[in-house]
């Protein structure tokens, strides 16, 4: 049984998916900020599989703490999945910058801490996949207005998730962003094209059948390449 750690996974996608992976028989380590506002995850609470953990991304001591946890555990797959848009400002003229520089902390610095934190871990599995979920938002070939913050903390991660491929490539790990479309969330909002279930589903697929062919590059949830 391959286990999977998930972190932002108490709602919109990383909910969808901790419910997916836990049906399809893994063992899933659902990281959330806070483990007392679990919202969906409470109806597994009985299964054997799942696991609940505090995990404060953007929090050094937090990520360290959860490395020190599952230290001697293999890790199959890490699903950064947490992110924030980044302010409701991000304008010219009325940009948050506070809250432009906690997006690069969750959106673009979380994803590498983390995997740090659980490399041994990662190294001892038989098949280790690090997956990133970013955004066509972050994709430069895309010419759009608006959303500084987000466009620009997911378009380096992609670069993150580039260099890290190469970094663990020794080591057989498969580190790569994906794009999981654009989904009916709290922050995709009702008009997006696609639910949770339709973007966990084709994440689902994609993050199983992984390979080292496709370490290092930018794919959608429907498994097809994305343009950088």
């Amino acid at each position: 049984m391959e286990t999977v750690l998930i972190t932002g996974a108490n709602r919109g996608i990383g909910l969808a998916l901790v419910k997916l992976f836990i049906r399809e028989r893994y063992k899933v380590i659902a990281a959330c900020r806070d483990p007392n506002k679990t919202g969906g995850l409470s109806e597994f609470f009985q299964n054997e599989n799942l696991v609940v953990t505090q995990l404060d991304v953007a929090d050094g001591a937090s990520v360290s703490r959860l490395g020190d946890a599952l230290k001697g555990q293999p890790l199959d797959i890490l699903v950064n999945n947490a992110g924030v848009m980044g302010g409701e400002y991000q304008g010219i003229a009325d940009m948050d910058y506070d809250a432009w520089s906690h997006a690069f902390q969750v959106n673009t610095m979380a994803p590498l801490r983390i995997t740090a934190a659980l490399l041994e871990s990662l190294k001892t599995a038989k098949k280790p996949r690090v997956v990133t979920l970013s955004s066509q938002m972050g994709s430069l070939n895309r010419k759009s207005k608006g959303s500084f913050a987000y466009r620009s903390s997911k378009a380096a991660v992609n670069k993150v998730m580039q260099v890290l491929s190469l970094e663990l490539e020794q080591d057989g790990i498969i580190a790569c962003p994906v794009h999981p479309g654009w989904v009916r969330t709290d922050m995709g909002g009702s008009s997006a094209d696609i639910s949770v279930d339709e973007a966990a589903t084709g994440l689902f697929r994609l993050i199983e059948g992984l390979t080292a062919a496709q370490s290092g590059r930018f794919w959608t949830w429907e498994g097809l390449e994305h343009p950088w």
